[in-house]
């Protein structure tokens, strides 16, 4: 078979990776394992990294290397003009979840966001702006759960400066770690936030000595280069000279940006709302952004309608390094997508034009099908599909859930997401379920009355969750019923035949020594002679000095009768090898 091309960008998702392949996940990130690399769905590996991968798995596909849109975009920011003047710095707040991220936000801004965030841990990117010594600072607040991955490299990707937040009483934790690793591969740089010192059980000493020794981040105090403050979101203590520090880290970078140019930025959040429309809420990193421009993004466009500051307030410009929430857009753009101011209405449809011919035409060159790679891999194995329809409250979160989704697959089963999209569950998505054998699950959304009578009548499942952990616990019981049962066998004894008494077309009716364990009826035996395999039998009756008998122990003779399928010779010196079947409910790894 012809070796089949994939372009793909420099460095490449995990994720993205395999659903280029059409592989499951899962089985890319245990070759990555294998191979030493511990990979999540949303870390990114080099092209030279997923050629080997690719080898490994013995797919005759050959990965090139393609310059994107985007990536030619983000290189001309980088290139500033004569007019560039000084911005804001945007300052990610990273860590763990439930290790304070929210709550010493909401000490900065005064605010009580943490109180509507189901479950009380952040499930959004949101951006905030404050004033320190008349100076502005953007303030990205990221989630720190685990299937919130995306969410918070996308996050590192956008800033400045990321504040790594520990907690003082629980030291570093799987995500802060994962944080670390995002700050650092964004080139951001990084302030340690210890958090929660006010309770009697912090130990600040200790989470730092294992940043330094374990991470390389070195105290300042300690004669390394890592900023570390020690604050308290309850008390507010020393959250004034960590904004100081953030802002005194912000200006050895020297960040610049063009205001007089057209406005452009990075789309952060986008969703659905009921007599709105799409509402998007963007980064602006050059130019200024005006209510009435024509905006595009990816393959939809906007005539800003309304825009609004981070508290809800009506903005009438969002410059450098401003977060801003507009209205206005055709379609709900895709999170992480850039947008771009142009001209006019002719001009962004022109451009709308464009991105879609692109995206097309890079589908085409990446349509590499799952029948094509199961012949290359000449594999048979048969596997079961999953299939769901996902609707979630914000683009975000949507691409959190199904990436998180597709972790959960495995060779057996296949996630398969026939639908997905932002807002309430719809009547359509009831009728795609119903033809499809779908569950629907829905985040942080609302099921219309009439959508749930109409689910009813059509016995469509649907699952609405306003905690992510709590929706992946159910689709993985919903998948582990799915699973077919693990047959385990175990060994109960082995008896050495010492004499055959009759023979029929169904039966043997032998006697012989329980060399170990023991001899009940009803159990399976293996019939070996020589070690070699014979037959499989089953022990209907055992008797021991001509009476029946439930059990027969080690060191002791006994007659048996053996249930067989068609006449089986049996031989004195036969062993019987005693063993026990049962199916046990299986569960994903």
């Amino acid at each position: 078979m012809a070796e089949k091309v994939l372009q793909v960008a420099e460095t490449i998702t995990v994720g993205e990776l395999a659903e280029k392949l059409d592989l499951p996940v899962t089985k890319l990130v245990g070759e990555l394992f294998k191979n030493g690399i511990a990979a999540t769905v949303n870390q990114r590996i080099d092209i030279e990294t997923a050629q080997i991968i690719v080898d490994e798995l013995g797919l005759d596909v050959a990965l090139e290397q393609k310059t994107s849109a985007v990536e030619t975009a983000e290189r001309q920011t980088r290139e500033l003009g004569e007019n560039a003047s000084a911005r804001p710095p945007i300052v990610a707040v990273m860590g763990h979840v439930d290790h304070g991220k929210t709550s010493l936000l909401d000490a900065i801004l005064d605010t009580k966001v943490v109180e509507g965030e189901a479950g009380g841990i952040t499930q959004h990117i949101s951006a905030y702006q404050t004033i320190r010594n008349n100076r502005a600072i953007t303030l990205l607040d990221t989630p720190g759960h685990e299937a919130f991955s995306a969410l918070r490299q996308h996050g590192a990707a956008l800033t400045d400066v990321v504040i790594i937040v520990v907690a003082a009483d629980d030291g570093v934790k799987p995500q802060t770690v994962e944080a670390i690793k995002f700050a650092q591969s964004a080139n951001a740089k990084i302030v340690v936030a210890l958090t929660k010192v006010d309770k009697d059980t912090a130990n600040v000493e200790r989470v730092k000595s294992q940043l330094a020794s374990e991470y390389n981040m070195n105290p300042e105090e300690w004669g390394g280069d890592t900023v570390m403050v020690e604050v308290s979101s309850k008390t507010g203590h020393n959250l004034d000279k960590l904004l100081d520090l953030v802002l005194l880290v912000a200006d050895l970078e020297e960040l610049r940006a063009d205001t007089d140019v057209p406005a452009e930025g990075l789309v952060i959040e986008s969703h659905m709302e009921t007599g709105k429309g799409p509402v998007v809420s963007v980064l602006v990193q050059h130019g200024e952004l005006k209510p009435g421009q024509f905006v595009v993004s990816g393959t939809t466009y906007a005539k800003v309608r309304t825009q609004l500051d981070y508290a809800g307030r009506p903005l009438a410009v969002a410059g450098p390094s401003t977060p801003a929430t507009i209205t206005g857009f055709k379609e709900v753009p895709s999170f992480g997508d850039q947008f771009l101011v142009v001209k006019n209405e002719k001009a962004a449809r022109a451009e709308v034009q464009k991105n879609r011919l692109s995206a097309e035409r890079d589908k085409a060159q990446t349509n590499v099908t799952g029948t094509d790679l199961l012949r290359m891999m000449n594999k048979q194995a048969e596997s079961q599909d999953v299939n769901v329809i996902v609707k979630a409250d914000v683009q975000g979160s949507l691409t959190s859930v199904t990436d998180s989704l597709k972790l959960l697959e495995n060779e057996e089963l296949i996630v398969r997401i026939i639908g997905s999209g932002i807002g309430s569950i719809s009547e359509n998505d009831v009728r795609l379920a119903a033809s499809s054998g779908a569950v629907i699950y829905g985040f942080n959304v609302q099921l219309p009355p009439a959508v749930k009578r109409l689910a009813a009548r059509d016995k469509v499942s649907v699952r609405i969750f306003k905690v992510i952990y709590e929706l992946l616990d159910d689709i993985r019981v919903l998948m582990e019923d799915m699973l077919s049962p693990e047959v385990v066998e175990t060994e109960t004894g082995e008896l050495k035949i010492l004499g055959v008494f009759r023979t029929t077309k169904e039966s043997v009716i032998c006697g012989g020594e329980v060399l170990k364990g023991k001899v009940v009826p009803g159990t399976m035996a293996r019939l070996k002679r020589d070690k070699e395999f014979v037959a499989e039998v089953e022990v209907t009756h055992v008797q021991r000095q001509q009476q029946e008998a439930k059990e027969v122990f080690e060191g002791e003779q006994c007659g048996l009768e053996l249930k067989t399928t068609g006449k089986l010779l049996v031989e004195e010196g036969d062993r019987l090898e005693f063993f026990t079947r049962e199916l046990k409910k299986r569960t994903l790894a």
